[in-house]
């Protein structure tokens, strides 16, 4: 038998050379072994497979995320997420609607407040974030791709009135070069490179925790892919990941904007700034989950 480099497998499977180095070390890889530091892989292993048992069916709030879903209970913790998730991902991205007029959106599909003006956009981004939170649920199992990440976009963006502009590309990358927070990110005819470069170093189909799922964030909105909407895509990402890794979700709200904005902007030099919001609000969520009896 022979055998192969870390390096020589990470190509033929198409991941990265850190990923081959886990499965081995996680003892995935039949008959590899350890020479020193250098693992020696037979030729003929072939790439491990995502177990996605745990998150189907030992997942207390994914299963119950689905049975509320597919039955339409209310004031259950699928409307919780579907509204507070919503309300707070729109928020941060300058959405003017209130929590309680999101709620009564996902509730009525109706709005009902005649004593001010509201944006056609907010309204119609809501609902449409309502879709794309049921399209992470259906497809939580499905490993991130790009054609999800796409379809996640086209979701979001739908009947918007950037949906009606020539260069906005509405479930594609983005044509125009673009800015987030003063800074430039990947040129239009880079994103489509930078986004398979991106997936090959996760490997969508290994386990991952949860300092690996706010790295690919962090590293998708540096990309920055489409023309609009890369903040919510990118949440919605994350939390399907966490699910997805049997790893408690969580929500950003409005109020950690500016923590979670310069977590963002200084991942590289210190880690903690975005960790540290990120687990508080899982903390957060993790009442949410005493309060509807959700083991996790």
């Amino acid at each position: 038998m022979g055998y192969l480099s870390v390096a020589e497998i990470a190509e033929l499977w198409g991941v990265s050379e850190r990923s081959v180095r886990n499965y081995c070390a996680q003892g995935r890889v039949p008959g590899a072994f350890l020479t020193g530091k250098t693992w020696n892989i037979p030729a003929d292993a072939t790439k491990p497979m995502r177990s996605n048992a745990k998150a189907t069916d030992g997942s207390p709030l994914l299963s119950r995320l689905r049975e509320e879903k597919a039955d339409k209970v209310k004031g259950g913790i699928y409307q919780k997420i579907q509204v507070e998730l919503t309300y707070n991902s729109n928020h941060i991205e300058g959405s003017r609607l209130s929590l309680d007029q999101t709620r009564l959106i996902f509730e009525t599909a109706t709005v009902g407040f005649e004593s001010e003006s509201l944006r056609v956009d907010d309204i119609v981004e809501t609902q449409n974030h309502f879709r794309a939170i049921d399209f992470i649920i259906d497809h939580t199992q499905d490993p991130v791709s790009e054609a999800m990440i796409k379809e996640l976009h086209r979701i979001m963006k739908s009947s918007t009135t950037d949906a009606s502009k020539d260069w906005f590309a509405v479930g594609d990358y983005k044509r125009l070069p673009n800015e987030v927070g003063g800074h430039e990110t990947a040129l239009p005819e880079e994103v489509a490179k930078e986004m398979k470069s991106l997936l090959k170093a996760y490997d969508p189909l290994a386990r991952h925790a949860l300092e690996s799922i706010i790295d690919f964030h962090v590293r998708f909105e540096r990309i920055h892919p489409f023309q609009d909407g890369n903040g919510r895509v990118g949440r919605l990402v994350m939390f399907k990941e966490c699910l997805a890794n049997d790893i408690v979700p969580f929500i950003i709200s409005d109020d950690m904007k500016a923590f979670y904005y310069r977590g963002l902007a200084e991942w590289d030099a210190e880690r903690g700034y975005l960790t540290d919001t990120c687990l508080a609000a899982q903390d957060r969520f993790k009442a949410t989950l005493d309060y509807f009896r959700i083991a996790y």
